[in-house]
């Protein structure tokens, strides 16, 4: 009953704003009231915290008060993304009509739905990444799903099982994603909960629905000339974001002008998990430099945009890879025609999002002469491109379009240093409208026109003091100082009595301020009118110009790797279709980049291939430098395969169509995995995608369970991977178990290597270098020494080191595998004796047994003291 009371006296504004917040509950509502954007209830509550601003309350008709806060208009692009970055929908309600013209309640309506994955607003986007929304058509076996970056106009779709789709979102890491409602759970339960998401009913996710909303957006009849047409279920979840950008008020979307689909055969397979360890976009640990910061000295956003895809997109085909080497080597030889090209892309700004904001009409007029700079820029790069020996940059000049006329009107019709602000005038340049001249004549003029009309009247009054001023009470008025005063003729009205003097107007004087005020309205809806329609005109070369974008940025990326690969001594690798990997001094590119003043990187070379070195043990202490090889070989395919030159004396690089690793691992707790799950996982994912072509690169398996459990488990892999009926990948295998070591024995292909160390007396010296052959010490504790562990923890760890030697046998398994005909080992690959096992109960069980004399025992007392075994064996 309190509620109906409540809702019977809320006041008219109160009323407006609830029936608005009703149509957007889930978003928080920014209210326009006046100069202010405010909010109310528990979205007041919420802005208050996250922005930091006071929270108020404000009455709500008879005896009923709501929280209030709110901030200047003026101040949105300060508050909005600080709401967005807070996981927020945040609806912008503007005032549809001007107060000064109703004697009712403003009208008001929703002008914008922002969200975390569709926005304009600079502040909100990072202009180095792309900020997509992902929309999901999930299912069992073939999942579809769509990236769109509406700031862009990028307009992606792929579809494959969920690994794939797993993939995908790590590759483009969207802001938002959209399900179907009754699939949210399913969505968290397969991707996580590192999403922002938002639903749809499950109508929105159908063939007929999609398929009618993409024809209808690209005016076509089918989708073939996209190559999309057998994408169903990409098609689907296509037309559900384009639904999406519809529900959150964004319909001017022409900058959308194609749609493509992800090729999952034109690019190298990294997991997820492969992405996470060699750490290329993003790192676990705080400040840690990942590739892309060694690789990207891009100068656009669009270039640093897309070399984070290049980076997770490697090409696996060996034309289009040596196109870029191609260019990086001219670029590397002509260092003047890369400097030129250098300082041209330098100007260009973001042309990419740029002309986004002249599709919805948000370009403001700087930014329209920031884009005919980059048009104008465009020339000599055409220039030099079509002037190239290199093949792939006449290809780029030819894509080039200098859209000449519309940047020959941006000239010739805006001021070259307009304002931001179109109401802030002077943004159109003179002699494009005689209309708008004259208006500016007679509102600049002014001065002139005030100063012959108060000679004139001091002449005609004999008044030599009069002044002639303005202020914002009355407008333009005469004054004449008391000495004066009885010269004022009688056709002036006296408006104020000062101590010194009086005020008076004449009807000129009213009459100019009239011409005047009308005179600079006129002005702004004329220079509105005018730049409305510059904009319109750049409509018809939006495709063109973001066309222009992606040959700038395709360039921006190839200069970064010239001038990253000549700065770090890289060498072009030798791309072929081979089934083999050769590097020699190969070196880690992030690693090498944060070594020590005068500290030299260690070099190492790795050979691989299907024949005759399939496999590789690598063995050696700790901190001697395996995971480095490991990343460093997996980073140098990478690099060679985007289309870098590589931190390497030589490569020579079959292509790999995968990329698996297994290294390190961490505790999923909020899954509820633990290290050893985590790393069980992704072996089994990396066991079951195996191709001939792939890479795998394993540390340390088998380390989160028992020594025996461990060994066994890295055995069987291991051998897996060598008797693999159908493909023959590329192994690097860093462990810990020198028992791996005996394989080698065993199995053709095979090969054993160690990092060495150098014993100076008590010390370890690492020399991170790679040799053929085993290694038997893990220096274990000569490291716990480096760290600073306790003297009396080490000095008993020697103990405890000498004492497993002596009874263990070093540590050794008991027996070793029995080769079969054809290499492969025949029946269980150990045989171990448990009186070996490293249990502290066992070793009592042990003593026990031989301590007893069997000669002397008589059949009661064995049967008593197998009862004793067995009572130790339960308490355990």
């Amino acid at each position: 009953m309190a509620k109906e009371t409540a809702s019977v006296v809320e006041t008219p504004l109160m009323k407006q704003y609830n029936s608005i917040k009703a149509k957007y509950p889930d978003a928080l509502l920014l209210f326009r009231v006046g100069d202010f954007y405010e909010t109310f209830g528990e979205d007041a509550v919420k802005a208050s915290a996250i922005l930091g601003i006071v929270l108020t309350r404000r009455a709500n008709g008879a005896a009923s008060y709501v929280e209030l806060a709110g901030f200047p208009h003026h101040a949105l692009d300060t508050y909005l993304p600080k709401l967005v970055r807070a996981g927020h929908r945040v609806a912008i309600c503007d005032q549809l009509e001007d107060p000064k013209l109703t004697k009712k309640i403003v009208k008001r309506g929703v002008t914008e739905l922002v969200t975390p994955g569709v926005s304009y607003n600079d502040k909100v986007l990072e202009n180095k990444q792309n900020n997509f929304l992902a929309s999901i058509h999930l299912l069992p076996k073939s999942t579809g799903i769509a990236f769109l970056d509406i700031s862009t106009g990028e307009f992606l779709i792929a579809q494959g099982n969920n690994d794939y789709i797993d993939k995908l979102l790590q590759t483009f890491h969207p802001s938002e994603v959209i399900v179907q409602k009754s699939k949210r759970q399913e969505f968290i339960a397969l991707f996580g909960e590192k999403f922002y998401i938002n639903t749809f009913e499950d109508w929105v996710f159908t063939i007929d629905f999609g398929q009618e909303l993409l024809l209808r957006h690209f005016d076509t009849l089918s989708l073939k000339g996209f190559g999309v047409e057998d994408q169903g279920n990409g098609v689907i979840a296509a037309g559900a974001a384009l639904h999406y950008l519809a529900e959150t008020q964004h319909d001017k979307v022409s900058h959308i002008c194609r749609i493509s689909r992800v090729e999952e055969d034109h690019y190298v397979w990294l997991d997820k998990f492969t992405v996470r360890n060699l750490e290329i976009l993003y790192s676990p640990n705080d400040q840690a430099t990942t590739l892309i910061d060694v690789l990207d000295q891009t100068i656009s956003p669009m270039g640093s945009r897309l070399m984070r895809r290049w980076l997770v997109l490697p090409l696996k085909e060996k034309k289009p890879v040596n196109d870029r080497l191609d260019v990086v080597e001219y670029l590397m030889k002509e260092q003047a025609i890369a400097e030129s090209l250098y300082q041209q892309i330098r100007v260009m700004g973001d042309m990419e999002r740029l002309i986004s904001k002249v599709a919805v009409g948000r370009i403001n007029p700087r930014e329209v002469v920031q884009l005919r700079r980059a048009l104008l820029a465009l020339g000599p790069v055409k220039e030099i491109c079509s002037g190239s020996p290199v093949e792939p940059m006449n290809l780029m000049a030819e894509l080039i379009n200098l859209c000449a006329r519309m940047t020959d009107r941006i000239g010739r019709e805006l001021n070259p240093d307009p304002p931001v602000m179109l109401n802030k005038g002077d943004v159109i340049a003179p002699g494009v409208s005689p209309e708008l001249d004259e208006l500016r004549e007679l509102a600049h003029s002014g001065k002139d026109y005030l100063a012959r009309l108060q000679q004139r009247e001091s002449e005609r009054t004999g008044i030599p003091s009069l002044k002639v001023a303005y202020n914002n009470v009355f407008g333009y008025y005469l004054e004449v100082t008391n000495t004066h005063k009885d010269k004022v003729p009688p056709e002036w009205e006296r408006r104020q009595t000062l101590v010194n003097s009086e005020r008076y107007i004449t009807p000129e004087l009213k009459e100019y301020e009239e011409k005047i005020l009308n005179a600079e309205e006129s002005m702004l809806n004329l220079e509105t009118a005018l730049y409305n329609n510059l904009v319109s005109g750049l409509m018809d070369y939006i495709e063109a110009i973001q066309t222009n974008a992606g040959v700038v940025a395709k360039l921006d990326c190839l200069l970064s790797f010239a001038r990253v690969s000549a700065e770090n001594q890289y060498v072009r690798p030798e791309i072929d279709e081979e089934f083999r990997l050769s590097i020699a001094g190969g070196r880690h590119p992030v690693i090498e980049k944060h070594l020590p003043p005068g500290e030299k990187y260690i070099a190492n070379d790795v050979f691989l291939d299907d024949s005759t070195q399939q496999i590789i043990i690598i063995t050696g202490p700790n901190m001697s430098g395996k995971s480095a090889l490991l990343r460093q070989t997996a980073l140098i395919v990478l690099m060679a395969q985007v289309g870098c030159f590589v931190p390497a004396g030589e490569a020579q690089i079959g292509l790999v169509d995968k990329i698996f690793t297994r290294v390190g691992a961490s505790d999923n707790i909020s899954s509820g995995e633990s290290t050893f799950m985590v790393e069980m996982n992704e072996t089994a994912s990396i066991l079951n995608n195996i191709s001939n072509r792939s890479l795998i690169l394993l540390d340390e398996i088998g380390r989160g369970t028992s020594t025996y459990d461990g060994i066994s488990i890295a055995w069987a892999i291991s051998e897996f991977l060598h008797e693999h009926p159908l493909f023959k990948a590329k192994v690097l295998f860093a462990t810990h178990y020198h028992e791996l070591n005996e394989m080698a024995s065993h199995y053709r292909r095979i090969k054993n290597f160690h990092i060495s160390v150098k014993e100076a007396g008590n010390k370890v010296i690492f020399m991170r270098k790679l040799e053929p052959g085993g290694s038997e010490h893990s220096f274990g504790i000569h490291v716990a020494r480096m760290a600073g562990m306790p003297k009396t923890v080490l000095e008993k760890a020697n103990e405890m080191l000498a004492l497993l030697e002596q009874s263990h046998g070093g540590g050794q398994l008991q027996g070793t595998p029995a080769r079969k005909k054809g290499g492969k080992a025949a029946g269980d690959p150990f045989q171990l004796s448990f009186i070996q096992l490293n249990d502290p109960l066992l070793e009592q069980i042990r003593e026990d047994i031989l301590d007893t004399d069997i000669n002397t025992l008589t059949p009661v007392e064995a049967l008593m003291k197998l009862n004793e075994i067995k009572k130790l064996l339960k308490k355990s």
